[in-house]
C-alpha cells in the first residue's frame, strides 16, 4: 500500500473540509473521503507516494468532481434548508460553525459549475498548485486556471450590480438589530424598533397558527427571541439583485429578511421563503463596519 493508514488519518481533517466546500455537506464529504480510501487501498501499488496528503486531496477532489457532474446530470438543483433531512443540517451547520465557514460563501459555491466549484475550492481555499489541479480535472493547467477564474467571476461579479443601487435601509440599525436577536436583547431590539412597526412573513417560515403579519416593537421583539437559532445563521447575500439578508442553515438558503428603516429606526421587515428559482450573488461591502458577526 503506497499510502498507510496513519498518514490518511493525518490527512483525514483536511480531505473532509475541502470536501464539504466541494460537496456543500458534511454527510457527502465522509462519503466521499472514505470512497477515495477505498480507491486508494484498491490500487495496488507497492511505490511510495512523495506527497501522501496532496495525492489523497487529488483523489478526493476527483470523487467530489464524479459526484458534482452526477448531480447535473440528474438535473439536481442546490438543496434548500427545508429540504435537507434535519441530522444532516445539524451536520452541516456544525461544520460551518467549528470551521468558521462563510455560510453565504457556501450558498454562492453552490451556484458554480462542478469544474469551476472544484477549481475555485482547490486553488482559491486550499492553495492548490493549478498543476495539481488540471489532473484533478483532467485537462491542462490553462483550462484550470480558467475555471477558477470564472468561478472567482462569477462569485464577485453580481455585487457590483448591488453596490450600485441606493436607498437602502441603515444598514448600522439592521446590524444592531441582528446583533441583540442574535443574543436575545429584547430591550434593544425595542429601542431599535419604530412603535408602529411591522413584521411581515410567509406562512410555511411560521409555526402552525403563527400570525404572519405582528405590529408593534414590543410583541416583534418579543417573538424574534424564539427565532435566536435562525438569526444566528443570517449573512448577507444579493438575492435576485437586491442586496438583503438570508438565513442558511448549513449554508442551504431558508429564508430572506429584508428590512426598512426611518429615523434610526427599524420600520418594517420582511421574510419570505427561498425559492428554486431565486438567483444569489455576493453582497456589496458595507458601508459602516458591522456590529455583529455575520461570516459563520
Amino acid at each position: 500500500m503506497p499510502i498507510t493508514v496513519e498518514e490518511f488519518e493525518t490527512a483525514r481533517p483536511h480531505l473532509l473540509s475541502a470536501a464539504h466546500r466541494m460537496l456543500g455537506s458534511a454527510h457527502d464529504a465522509q462519503d466521499a473521503v472514505q470512497t477515495a480510501w477505498l480507491r486508494v487501498m484498491g490500487a495496488g501499488s507497492s511505490t511510495p507516494i512523495e506527497n501522501p496528503s496532496a495525492w489523497l486531496t487529488t483523489v478526493t477532489a476527483r470523487v467530489c468532481l464524479d459526484e458534482l457532474r452526477a448531480r447535473r446530470r440528474r438535473n439536481e438543483t442546490p438543496l434548500l434548508a427545508d429540504a435537507v433531512p434535519a441530522a444532516e443540517l445539524a451536520a452541516d451547520e456544525a461544520v460551518l460553525r467549528t470551521e468558521d465557514v462563510s455560510r453565504a460563501l457556501m450558498v454562492l459555491l453552490s451556484r458554480l459549475t462542478p469544474p469551476q466549484r472544484v477549481a475555485h475550492v482547490l486553488h482559491d481555499l486550499f492553495s492548490v498548485p493549478f498543476d495539481q489541479i488540471a489532473q484533478v480535472l483532467g485537462g491542462t493547467v490553462a483550462s484550470a486556471k480558467k475555471h477558477a477564474s470564472r468561478a472567482r467571476r462569477r462569485l464577485d461579479d453580481a455585487a457590483q450590480h448591488a453596490s450600485e443601487q441606493s436607498g437602502g435601509p441603515d444598514q448600522r440599525i439592521v446590524e444592531a438589530f441582528l446583533a441583540a436577536a442574535r443574543t436575545g436583547d429584547t430591550r434593544t431590539m425595542i429601542q431599535l424598533l419604530a412603535p408602529d412597526s411591522v413584521r411581515d412573513a410567509d406562512a410555511a417560515l411560521l409555526p402552525r397558527g403563527g400570525r404572519t403579519t405582528v405590529v408593534g416593537a414590543v410583541d416583534i421583539a418579543n417573538e424574534t427571541v424564539h427565532f435566536r437559532d435562525r438569526i444566528q445563521a443570517v449573512c448577507r447575500l444579493t438575492v435576485n439583485d437586491t442586496p438583503v439578508y438570508l438565513i442558511a442553515p448549513g449554508g442551504h438558503p431558508l429564508a430572506t429578511i429584508e428590512f426598512s428603516t426611518a429615523d434610526q429606526k427599524v420600520t418594517r421587515i420582511t421574510l419570505r421563503a427561498v425559492r428554486a428559482d431565486d438567483r444569489f450573488a455576493a453582497a456589496p461591502p458595507r458601508p459602516v463596519d458591522p456590529v455583529g458577526a455575520c461570516s459563520a
